[in-house]
């Protein structure tokens, strides 16, 4: 093999090794490129939208998940808990929600979707305090036409089970109703609304 043959060949080689080290290079550079740009956990505390398994949540309870640093509130409220809806209408500051936080579809009677599942913050309008869930036989701590929602100890505001704030209380606004749509009958995307719900 002649000197000129071995030094092309050499050179074929080196440019080869380098072109593949090169490319290993770029790949390594680009993968926690890549990573950084997914949202972190921080990232999605702080506004990504949240998607919860609700499946879990009996006739009548209530759980509570976190969505931008706030509690969020998932109820599936019983047929009692809607029909109490209707009788404290009278005593409501805002009960058509015309001047409360509510995605377009949230402004019914039942503040909600579905009339069964209501998403809430769980944050009062007033100064931010949370209010504690108290049932409808707590009439004795609440008052004789108590049918069940939301108290604030902080100022004594009180909710219905749709939050919307009774006449009186210190809250100017009934509870904020966040975002959300049903990706099925036992999950929820808190915080994006946007796929048509």
């Amino acid at each position: 093999m002649s000197e000129q043959k071995k030094v092309d060949k050499t050179r074929r080689n080196l440019v080869v090794a380098t072109t593949v080290v090169g490319g290993a290079a770029s790949v390594g550079a680009a993968v926690p490129f890549v990573a950084s740009m997914l949202p972190s956990e921080r990232a999605k505390a702080a506004g990504a939208p949240v998607e919860v398994d609700i499946s879990s949540i009996a006739p009548g309870e209530m759980k509570v998940f976190e969505w931008r640093g706030k509690p969020v509130w998932v109820i599936r409220r019983t047929q009692e808990m809607l029909a109490s809806l209707k009788t404290v209408t009278g005593k409501l500051t805002d009960p058509g929600s015309k001047d409360s936080t509510q995605p377009e579809y949230a402004k019914n009677e039942y503040r909600s979707l579905k009339p069964d599942v209501v998403v809430m913050e769980g944050v009062c309008t007033h100064l931010g305090c949370s209010p504690q869930m108290k049932p409808a036989d707590a009439k004795d701590e609440m008052g004789a036409d108590w049918g069940g929602g939301f108290y604030c100890a902080c100022h004594g505001s009180k909710f219905d089970l749709a939050g919307r704030v009774f006449r009186g209380a210190p809250a100017p606004t009934n509870l904020v109703v966040p975002p959300y749509q049903f990706l099925s009958d036992s999950k929820l995307l808190i915080g994006d609304d946007t796929k048509g719900a």
